[in-house]
């Protein structure tokens, strides 16, 4: 499924390749490599400091808005509107002639394509935004300390070793005392089973925002499907 996505042409393959590479294939796991290896090579648990002030800080948010920018491997980017609420829903919606939508309802992830009329589906807890957006994922439990050179940087690499198809996300908190657990989620990112990078970066962080149940409906562009 995931291949299919990256045959379709023109722009629609470098917006999927950019997207999926983010969200699809990528997920709380390893870079791919056997089952056994994988397991034999699983980071020792993360010191319970910046990991667990990380997953408070995420936990602590109830809404959020902000701008994104997107970029693949090869520099490609793409830029939008992220806004999120708890539990599980977010949307990222992209910049004006972009025909591409991100939305999840709390259950799964939807990637809408308009302009090839395409809808894919993924369980949140099979993507990378489940460290974001999954309540019942222990991110801690695969989280490792990522060392910076930067005081104010907390860096956390998330993997699951059972599911190393899953791929790697890199999440990146910037110390702040207004941000909710004192750190703002500044960017994240995601190397996916087929060594695929995107990097999202975020900027205008709102918190505690009215987001109305209806942000996160999408139309459906297949024919004679309802509205969603």
């Amino acid at each position: 499924m995931i291949l299919d996505l990256f045959r379709l042409p023109g722009r629609s393959r470098l917006m999927h390749a950019v997207a999926v590479s983010a969200m699809a294939s990528a997920g709380l796991g390893a870079v791919m490599s056997p089952a056994p290896l994988a397991a034999q090579n699983a980071p020792a648990p993360a010191p319970a400091n910046d990991v667990d002030r990380a997953v408070d800080a995420l936990r602590a948010i109830t809404t959020m808005r902000a701008n994104f920018v997107q970029t693949d491997r090869s520099g490609q980017s793409l830029s939008g509107v992220m806004t999120m609420k708890r539990p599980g829903k977010i949307r990222f919606q992209y910049e004006r002639g972009v025909p591409l939508l991100i939305v999840s309802d709390g259950r799964a992830l939807t990637l809408i394509d308009y302009e090839v009329r395409q809808v894919q589906r993924w369980p949140i807890r099979n993507s990378p935004l489940g460290a974001l957006l999954d309540p019942s994922k222990d991110v801690a439990r695969f989280a490792r300390l990522i060392p910076t050179n930067h005081s104010s940087v907390v860096s956390i690499e998330v993997r699951d070793t059972r599911h190393p198809e899953y791929g790697t996300i890199t999440l990146i908190f910037i110390r702040k005392a207004s941000a909710p657990g004192g750190l703002e989620l500044d960017s994240w990112v995601a190397l996916d089973s087929q060594n695929k990078r995107t990097t999202v970066r975020l900027s205008g962080q709102q918190y505690g925002i009215d987001v109305p149940e209806n942000t996160f409906r999408w139309n459906d562009p297949r024919p004679n499907s309802p509205k969603h």
